[in-house]
């Protein structure tokens, strides 16, 4: 789809029209970095201190800007980037690009000045989806041209970098319509993909298909894996997430997939959605502009049905993509160039981030911590800090301190709001 999260600029008068070129032409080298490094200067330390107790004592505000928890952008790539993907362990973010390389970035130097990349190329072809395997051996792409899986071996070197190196054989075409997104699951045993239409396909890792899933949704907007590696979820254009279960045998053999559980709530087609960690939480996004929140640690095996826990409005243009964070507290809402990141007790905006990347943002997601959110839309990967989930954990670890009496508990929540106040304290802080 085309951006729209800028403002679009008027047609050139054709009395003036190298006058109104001059005039684009820093909104199209995209200055927002340089604004970020301005504002980020005028914080005080009063001000710091201020928002510092209002997370103690009132509902936290939207802050003024993204100036301060803004943390760096990752260059390297020479094209639109167009996904990212963080290891299991959290020590490594891949990105691929229509420059026809996937880079594998150590996350250990996100907050540090000097960020290198390794870089993997992709022969006569480029990447549209990248996934990393869970041990961190391997990766996957889809190939836009080829239509379909390469796998790519990783081999780390004595000096702890790493040569990337093609499996002999893609895996077989099979889809009929343009894919959307492929996943692996966590436990190993098998890759997702799916198209926009109603395919939804189960592999093996060796590139046999096991099943497929007809979703029956009239096309598919999103579908992934959840991170535990159960289930497998799609939306699309009916207002409801299905979600199924991927069983195997005891001896790893895969046996069926079968229906476990839906969302459903929304008034119109659902474009995207997101698990929590522990897969007991999800969030959705809709055409309808509400994003919701759900429980679903349920026995769907009884008809359990998952329950709806919070609805927020979202303000952010369409269409949109969503990330929920580890831990469930935050999730982060993109359209257009925009990004908004809200505390799921309340549903309110905690931080907004406007123009962010030059193009429409592509990937949207928490690192394995959830310190930080990452997104990608032009040829950066823009990385800002979470700030919006260290003032969730004060307000829940506040929330219990008043309920509890027991000495151990009150000393073990006081030294979660420390370090969450000490984190807000040196992320406002910090000289860009």
């Amino acid at each position: 789809p085309r951006a729209n999260g800028h403002v679009r600029p008027e047609k050139p008068r054709k009395a003036k029209p190298a006058a109104r070129a001059r005039r684009e032409k820093p909104q199209e080298q995209h200055s927002f970095a340089h604004r970020l490094l301005v504002a980020a200067l005028k914080v005080s330390l009063s001000m710091l201190a201020s928002r510092l107790c209002r997370c103690l004592t009132a509902p936290p505000l939207p802050l003024p800007s993204a100036s301060s928890v803004t943390t760096l952008c990752l260059q390297g790539h020479s094209s639109p980037v167009t996904c990212l993907d963080f290891s299991s362990n959290g020590k490594y973010l891949a990105s691929c690009s229509e420059d026809r390389t996937v880079r594998l970035w150590s996350t250990r130097d996100l907050a540090g000045r000097e960020h290198r990349c390794l870089r993997a190329n992709v022969g006569l072809d480029h990447a549209e989806f990248v996934r990393l395997s869970p041990d961190s051996r391997a990766f996957i792409v889809w190939l836009a041209n080829a239509e379909t899986i390469r796998v790519y071996k990783m081999t780390k070197k004595d000096d702890g970098s790493f040569t990337f190196s093609a499996t002999s054989g893609d895996f077989p075409k099979k889809h009929k319509a343009p894919v959307i997104n492929v996943a692996i699951a966590e436990t190993g045993k098998f890759i997702m993909t799916a198209s926009s239409d109603t395919t939804i396909l189960i592999w093996s890792p060796k590139g046999e298909v096991l099943t497929s899933i007809n979703t029956n949704q009239m096309n598919n907007a999103y579908a992934t894996v959840s991170p535990c590696g159960r289930f497998v979820a799609s939306c699309g254009f009916t207002p409801d997430v299905k979600v199924w279960e991927v069983c195997f045998s005891k001896n790893g053999d895969f046996r069926e997939v079968t229906r476990a559980f839906e969302l459903k709530g929304h008034t119109a087609g659902v474009q995207s959605f997101s698990f929590s960690n522990d897969s007991r939480r999800m969030a959705t996004v809709s055409k309808d502009g509400t994003w919701k929140f759900w429980g679903t640690d349920v026995e769907y095996k009884k008809q359990q049905d998952p329950y709806l826990l919070l609805t927020g409005q979202c303000a952010v243009p369409e269409p949109c993509r969503i990330a929920l964070s580890p831990d469930g507290r935050t999730v982060a809402v993109a359209g257009g160039t925009d990004i908004v990141v809200c505390n799921t007790r309340r549903g309110e905006e905690e931080e907004r981030f406007l123009g962010v990347h030059s193009h429409h943002i592509t990937d949207l997601a928490f690192d394995t911590t959830g310190r930080y959110v990452v997104s990608c839309g032009d040829h950066a990967i823009r990385v800002f800090h979470n700030t919006a989930g260290h003032r969730a954990v004060v307000e829940e670890m506040e929330a219990l301190l008043k309920k509890t009496g027991n000495k151990a508990t009150r000393e073990r929540l006081e030294q979660q709001i420390s370090s969450a106040l000490k984190a807000l304290a040196a992320i406002y802080g910090k000289k860009h």
